[in-house]
């Protein structure tokens, strides 16, 4: 079956939202073994709604649409599919009365123009929508299927889960089942080189992807069975592994202070940090795990040399090495550990750019863990990048060398 995805909305096309319900929608085809073969958007216009619907009609046996089930005069998906298949709309006695008593429920008065919302053609059967006042619709005609689902994210994600899968199952071909192992400290073209063998492969497939915090490396296979394409993709999962070894630090929607707030848990650690680079980016990133209460204390933004100082960086180090520098990292290190009572502390400073400092060129990152098993450091690998990217990258590569040292891969030292 091949399956094409239409999004209505002129904020579309404008930039003003981004297609999410594309993206989800593709992953889902994806699982359910549907092949999706083109995404389009429009605007509110249904002249060009008929006229992108009658290409997909032409070309595709499922067409998703998303968008333009509300009722005001710019939502057209129901006009435009009822004149694609020259079908007329009528109000479902069923529906309008459904949809009086969610007004009723509210205590408001239903808008008459909400009518629209209760209509449908011969061909169309309505999809509940217990978040919302638009019912989709399920169209079948000619060999095809179209299904229209409102935009809103929430009342799109539950009508798709819990009445079009259920009609799609007798279309998919086959079960699919995709593990993403989730690598840092390599590029994508290095994962790629190392991977050669690998990539060529047809069932399961490999392929990476470059994300802001990882190289995603994803493994899909197709079967008949869930069981048997997850047992495909654990037996090429061990060979990834095999090549790839300490560079993957997690599974699928893991990161990087996930992993490392799982760790800590697990052992009742707790970190503390001091950061002047990352400008208090690290902490932030720490507490975008809404488990870091369990392990992380909290942390410093000394952006000064005095405020270093102040929590116990001693000025003399700071002078003699500068505030760019491994010495200054382990002071803070050692200084959060004291201050906070932590079982772990961090310190990280650097530049970030767009000038040097002390004659240290942008990107320069001295990184240092000291805790129970001694100090660890590690240094930034000189990325020469914006700003803001000198700094994310910094704050992966501290949350990256305190997770190989919970697992053991880097020893401390006394």
């Amino acid at each position: 079956m091949r399956a094409e995805i239409l999004s209505c909305g002129t904020e579309l096309l404008l930039g003003h939202i981004t297609d999410t319900n594309a993206t989800y929608l593709a992953q889902s085809l994806a699982s359910l073994g549907i092949d999706l073969y083109f995404v389009s958007q429009v605007g509110d216009n249904q002249g060009r709604i008929v006229e992108t619907l009658r290409r997909a009609w032409e070309r595709s046996e499922l067409i998703i649409m998303t968008g333009g089930l509300g009722p005001t005069e710019d939502d057209l998906a129901r006009e435009s599919i009822s004149a694609l298949l020259g079908e007329t709309m009528q109000v479902d006695p069923r529906l309008e009365e459904e949809l009086r008593r969610i007004f009723a429920v509210r205590h408001a008065q239903m808008p008459e123009r909400n009518i629209k919302q209760a209509t449908l053609i011969p061909s169309a059967q309505a999809l509940p929508n217990p978040r919302g006042t638009a019912p989709g619709w399920w169209v079948e005609k000619d060999g095809r299927i179209i299904v229209a689902m409102p935009g809103v994210p929430r009342e799109m994600y539950h009508m798709w889960e819990h009445e079009v899968i259920p009609r799609l199952s007798p279309y998919a071909g086959g079960l699919i089942f995709t593990r993403i192992l989730r690598v840092w400290g390599l590029g994508e073209s290095t994962v790629e080189e190392k991977l050669d063998a690998l990539l060529h492969n047809t069932n399961p497939t490999i392929a990476t992807y470059a994300k802001s915090d990882a190289i995603d490396v994803r493994i899909t296979a197709k079967a008949k069975t869930r069981e048997l394409a997850e047992e495909q993709v654990a037996a090429m999962e061990a060979q990834v592994r095999q090549i790839l070894g300490h560079y993957i630090f997690g599974v699928d929607k893991d990161t990087l202070q996930r992993v490392v707030g799982r760790y800590l848990s697990e052992r009742h650690q707790w970190l503390a940090v001091m950061e002047s680079v990352t400008g208090g980016l690290l902490a932030s990133t720490i507490t975008d795990d809404p488990g870091s209460s369990k392990h992380f204390i909290g942390g410093v933004v000394s952006y000064s040399p005095d405020l270093k100082a102040q929590m116990g960086v001693p000025r003399e180090i700071i002078d003699r090495y500068g505030v760019v520098s491994e010495e200054t990292a382990r002071a803070m290190a050692h200084a959060m550990r004291e201050q906070f009572n932590a079982d772990y502390g961090l310190g990280i400073t650097g530049v970030a750019g767009p000038e040097k400092q002390e004659d240290k060129p942008v990107g320069t990152v001295h990184i240092a863990i000291e805790g129970p098993e001694g100090v660890v450091t590690g240094m930034g690998p000189g990325w020469r990048a914006a700003r803001e990217d000198n700094k994310r990258l910094a704050v992966l590569a501290a949350l990256n060398l305190l997770r190989l040292h919970l697992e053991g891969v880097i020893k401390g030292e006394r």
